[in-house]
This record gives structure tokens, sequence and C-alpha cells, in this order.
């Protein structure tokens, strides 16, 4: 009987010593049967991370039940637990999914109609009116560089339009650094799933808790030197404060 418990105990701490002993994975990362390179591959648990070659391959320390996180642009990211069994194959296969895409704003405006009064100088005003519309999208400008006029423009409308072009052309171009809000950078970091089934909130909480995290000065410098890492130990850390405030 001692040696069968012996014997049994023996394999329980073969089995730990095997579990917490790192070692070293290979894997794949393909979508669409294409290899995908520049993929963020981190160990969530033991906070190592490791990016695909050309190939798609990595390679990156791990031990049974690690986290690892597979993070890409454009791409739904993919979390999965280590096993002993793709320990021991060390040829991990994962696939990624490509996010929907979204189409941009698109507004739609109503043109004027041009409504002629049996007035002369009203109907006049109006013809100088839409003169002038043509020469602001940039119809005068292309006749002017013919040597022609456009009907019912006088000269120092002209005059006036040349200025501005000279002024214009003159001025140096400022590019205009877009800004991202924590929120954008939260959703486009983490996807939905993330929040249902990491951090527990209900589809509705989503936005609110997203505007909690936003109101901490901490979320802007997020903002200027961001990665996926410092994200996800953010919402977490956020989130908990988030439930002490609903309880």
């Amino acid at each position: 009987m001692k040696v069968k418990l012996l014997f049994v105990l023996f394999l329980f701490l073969c089995q730990f010593s095997y579990s917490q002993t790192e070692k070293l994975l290979k894997g794949v990362v393909t979508s669409d049967n294409l290899l995908l390179q520049n993929v963020e591959v981190i160990n969530k648990t033991s906070k190592k991370s490791t990016t695909t070659n050309d190939r798609g391959e990595f390679l990156i320390q791990v031990k049974v039940n690690d986290s690892l996180l597979f993070y890409a642009k454009k791409f739904n990211w993919k979390r999965l637990k280590v096993s002993k069994e793709q320990i021991e194959l060390n040829n991990l296969q994962v696939v990624m999914f490509k996010k929907a895409e979204e189409l941009d704003e698109v507004i739609v405006e109503k043109m004027q109609n041009l409504k002629l009064s049996k007035d002369k100088k009203y109907e006049q005003s109006k013809l100088d009116e839409y003169a002038r519309e043509k020469f602001d999208n940039r119809e005068g400008y292309q006749e002017m560089r013919k040597g022609t006029f456009v009907n019912g423009l006088n000269f120092v409308t002209i005059g006036k339009k040349l200025l501005d072009l000279f002024v214009k052309d003159k001025e140096p171009l400022k590019e205009k650094v877009p800004e991202i809000e924590f929120i954008t950078l939260a959703k486009n970091t983490c996807d939905q799933k993330y929040y249902l089934e990491t951090l527990k909130l209900k589809p509705e909480q989503i936005d609110l808790f997203l505007q909690f995290c936003d109101g901490d000065p901490k979320s802007k410098k997020l903002i200027e030197n961001s990665n996926v890492l410092s994200v996800m130990d953010f919402l977490s850390a956020k989130n908990m404060e988030f439930q002490k405030l609903k309880n």
C-alpha cells in the first residue's frame, strides 16, 4: 500500500514539476491560408512577448496553463491556454480572422434651387451669387488660367479672388495630427468578447465603463504611448474600481 502511495505521489510531483518548467513553444499564425507577419504574441501569464516573422512563425517561452494572446491590426485578437499536449507537439497552429470593415460617415446634402424673380435687381444678384459659387468651386479659377472670364463676374471680384489665391499659395501647409480618444483606442485594442468574458461586463455597461476609464488621467498617457499589455492591464485595474462603484 505504501509503495502504491509513493508511486502516485511521485507521478504527481513529476506532473507538477513539468507544468512549472518553461519550454520553448514554436508556432505559426495564418489567416485565410496566408502567413501573417508582425503579429504580437504575448504571454499574459509571464508578461513576455514576441512577434511573428515574415513566414508567420514565432518562438516563445511557455509553461502549462499559460495564457497566450495574439494581436494584429485589422484582425480580431485571439486568446488560448497552453496545454501539455501543445507543448509536446511543439507546432502550434493559430488562425486569426479579419475585423468587419466599417464604412466612413456619408453626408448627403440637398442642393438649393435657383429661383429667379421678375425683379431684375433681385435676378441679377442671384446670378452674381451663382457665379461666385462657381468660382469657389474652382471653375472660375480654371477659366482664369485659360485667359477667359466666368459669366457674371466683374473685375473687382476677380481681383479679390486672385489675391486670396496668391495668399493661400504662400501659406505653409499645416499637417493635422489626428486625435485618438482613449475610448477609440480601447475598442480597437480589445474586442467585445474581452469586455464580456474577461471583464464580466454586460453589453449595456461597456460604453459607461470606457467613459469611466477615460476620466482617469492615466488614459491620456496610454494614448501617447500604448501597447496591448498596458491597455489591458489598465482596463483590468479600472474594472475593479468600476465593480466597487456598482456595488
